[in-house]
């Protein structure tokens, strides 16, 4: 009999660690190149139209939990678009971007406006709050030639924000960057 509740613990064991709430998903990517925690159920959708520097098509998921958004997608640029530049750099500006008119510093608090780091990969993090206190966070990350991003909004009440930081930190990369 022990033997067999002792197989039985060890069966069950993996699954608890890996069961989640049936309100969120994990998002594996096609390439295994990453994965990601969201908000269930979560749509998966391809921008066939291309930018420069792009050799494949944007692929991105978006879900919704309490009326916030949480998206994430990513896209893949030719050989060296990034690797063979500074991606510091190149983080910084992405991740801002069109993030400083949207969302002008007379009307918005920058809470967290500053380089950030995955596995080793360069990021930024740019977090805006609203005069009620709502924020938009975006992260953006470079990993060898392929683009990151997530972008989550929440309201002013911690069960919203322990949502939003639950899906930011959430991604993993397959690859950790060599120092």
């Amino acid at each position: 009999m022990k033997r067999r509740s002792f197989a039985l613990m060890m069966i069950a064991a993996p699954l608890a660690v890996h069961a989640q709430p049936a309100e969120w998903q994990t998002i594996v990517g096609r390439d295994l190149r990453f994965r990601l925690e969201m908000p269930a159920p979560a749509t998966e959708t391809k921008a066939g139209e291309k930018e420069k520097g792009h050799v494949s098509e944007r692929t991105a998921w978006a879900s919704k939990r309490d009326g916030e958004m949480f998206d994430f997608d990513y896209v893949d640029y030719q050989p060296g678009w990034y690797s063979e530049r500074d991606s510091k750099q190149m983080a910084r500006e992405l991740g801002r971007g069109e993030a400083e008119k949207a969302f002008p510093r007379a009307k918005f608090k920058y809470v967290r406006d500053e380089p950030v780091v995955l596995q080793g990969w360069d990021g930024y993090a740019l977090d805006i709050e609203d005069a009620q206190g709502a924020v938009v966070m975006m992260r953006t990350y470079i990993v060898k030639d392929r683009l990151f991003r997530l972008l989550v909004t929440a309201k002013n009440s911690e069960p919203s924000k322990a949502a939003a930081q639950r899906f930011l930190d959430s991604l993993r990369l397959a690859e950790t960057r060599p120092s």
